[in-house]
């Protein structure tokens, strides 16, 4: 418990005043006590101070509200008023540019949430908002403060309510240090990034007891809503890290390629990668042979700045690859199929995933390039009865809707639907390249052959010596690399050693680009 000093008797000068405001700041800043600060660092976590300490640059913090204490009183918390109320909030620096920050206090009442807590937080979101800086939340709660009831509840209400006026206004990013549950999970989920350390943080609606309690079910915390659990199955994490010092870097790097907020361009820094620098080993990275496996991983590494970029939600939805990178030191979303998981096709997950970061680039006006090899959507009864067409759609709106600059490649396949998601020529895509690889067409060469030529095929002496050329027809007449090109489909079929030097100039021209959406409220998109 940490109350304030006792006001000495001599203490009515001007410097026995703030010697004493040097005392309770500093009782403040330590803590409640020595063995609950042990008893973090026990669980391998830090305390709210040396957390904000990593993530901000040094000396840069301005708190808020330190002196803040609860008014509550009953069940004893008329005898427990620790400053801080269990939230440190405030703003600092990241790379010299200004980041708002709260960060829990688990030390204190275990970070639970009561009135006092969640005024602080609503605070410093305001302020956030207003200033149009970054918010970055570093969670370790145990949820709404029981004691304090219904008052605790509202908080959290304030909370949600500021995530959404936020939402596409500012960057904002949750970084789950500790467990979430309840109600107090959904904040995070209305954020647009969310971090997680293996081991110490759990984010679940419903703890293990109640899950065993009402399904018989038994799991451990980790099991149930641990961090590899929301990275690699829930996608409810777009980052998981093995230790809080990387997880709070990487945030750090993170917030280098966003932009302060949606009125403003991502940062461009100095890049000493040329920007015509050839990519030969592209010529060999992508077969010719559409049903041949690549990395695209591999791809981008040859394109973007020094091989370097941020993978987003890189062990959730695997056969799509989202990322953000630099090109000629300008910031970009990458949306690409990943031809070595489930071929590139598009699938539910896929789908969401791809929809989500496209509205994230679109909102902080990050130009979005799509590199395609899609065979199609997967087909399957799972797909048809979980939603492909709704899910699918999400993509589809999200590319619609996007009014920053927007390139799409073709390395290889673009068949049937998915080629018009991935953000084709006809859904406002600005500018359309195509590799001497692409195979642009309704579906693959054997599928439309057995299709238009069944009849042939099936009158044939011989079925697969006639289906073979029936394939190779169809390939020669409408699968060419050079079909798209022909009918305006694509604005050049590029050399692909040359791909980094297209693109950097491509979005250099594209860089002033203005378009207007018609007036509304907002639009409805598919759920």
């Amino acid at each position: 418990m940490t109350e304030a000093p006792q006001t000495s008797a001599v203490a009515t000068d001007a410097r026995g005043r703030t010697a004493e405001l040097h005392a309770i700041r500093a009782q403040a800043h330590q803590g409640p006590s020595e063995r609950a600060t042990e008893a973090q660092h026990a669980k391998g976590k830090l305390t709210a101070r040396e957390r904000i300490a990593l993530l901000l640059d040094e000396g840069s913090f301005n708190e808020v509200e330190t002196l803040r204490r609860h008014r509550a009183t009953g069940f004893g918390l008329e005898a427990k008023r620790p400053y801080t109320d269990g939230v440190v909030t405030g703003w600092g620096t990241v790379h010299g540019r200004t980041v708002f920050v709260y960060a829990h206090d688990f030390r204190i009442f275990g970070g639970a949430l009561g009135e006092a807590h969640a005024q602080k937080i609503h605070k410093i979101m305001d302020m956030a908002i207003a200033a149009g800086a970054p918010l970055v939340s570093l969670n370790d709660g145990a949820g709404a403060r029981i004691q304090e009831g219904v008052s605790a509840l509202a908080g959290y209400g304030g909370i949600f309510q500021r995530n959404t006026r936020a939402s596409g206004v500012i960057p904002q990013i949750s970084v789950m240090l500790g467990p979430c549950a309840g109600g107090a999970a959904y904040s995070p989920a209305l954020t647009d990034f969310v971090f997680m350390v293996r081991d110490t943080s759990q984010m679940f609606i419903t703890g293990p007891d109640v899950v065993q309690a009402v399904t018989g079910e038994q799991i451990s915390q980790n099991g149930l809503g641990g961090a590899d659990v929301h990275a690699g199955t829930s996608g409810v994490a777009h980052f998981a890290y093995d230790d809080e010092e990387s997880c709070l870097e990487e945030v750090r790097f993170l917030l280098s390629m966003l932009p302060q907020n949606n009125r403003e361009n991502p940062p461009v820094v100095e890049s000493a990668d040329p920007a015509d620098r050839r990519g030969d080993a592209l010529l060999d990275l992508v077969p010719a042979d559409g049903n041949r496996p690549y990395d695209m991983h591999k791809v981008i590494e040859e394109i973007v700045d020094d091989g370097e970029y941020l993978e987003v939600h890189e062990r959730w939805a695997t056969n799509i690859v989202c990322a953000l990178a630099r090109l000629d030191g300008q910031v970009v979303g990458i949306v690409a199929n990943q031809p070595q998981s489930l071929a590139g096709v598009l699938d539910i997950h896929a789908s969401e995933k791809a929809a989500r970061f496209v509205q994230m680039c679109d909102a902080f006006n990050i130009p979005i390039l799509t590199l395609l090899d899609v065979p199609g959507f997967l087909p399957g009864v799972d797909q048809e009865h979980g939603g492909i067409i709704r899910h699918g759609a999400k993509l589809l709106y999200a590319y619609c809707n996007a009014t920053v600059p927007r390139i799409s490649v073709v390395l290889r396949k673009a068949y049937g639907g998915a080629y018009i998601v991935m953000d084709s020529q006809s859904i406002g895509a600005d500018l359309t390249y195509a590799w001497p690889t692409n195979e642009i067409a309704v579906m693959g060469a054997e599928g439309a052959a057995n299709v238009i030529f069944r009849r042939q095929i099936a009158a044939a002496d011989d079925p697969e010596a006639m289906r073979a050329r029936m394939v190779k027809e169809y390939k020669a007449e409408l699968m060419h690399p050079y079909y798209a090109a022909e009918r305006g489909l694509v604005d050049d079929v590029i050399d692909p050693a040359e791909t980094r030097e297209v693109l950097v100039r491509s979005l250099a021209m594209l860089r002033s680009k203005h378009a207007d959406l018609p007036s509304r409220k907002h639009g409805n998109p598919p759920q």
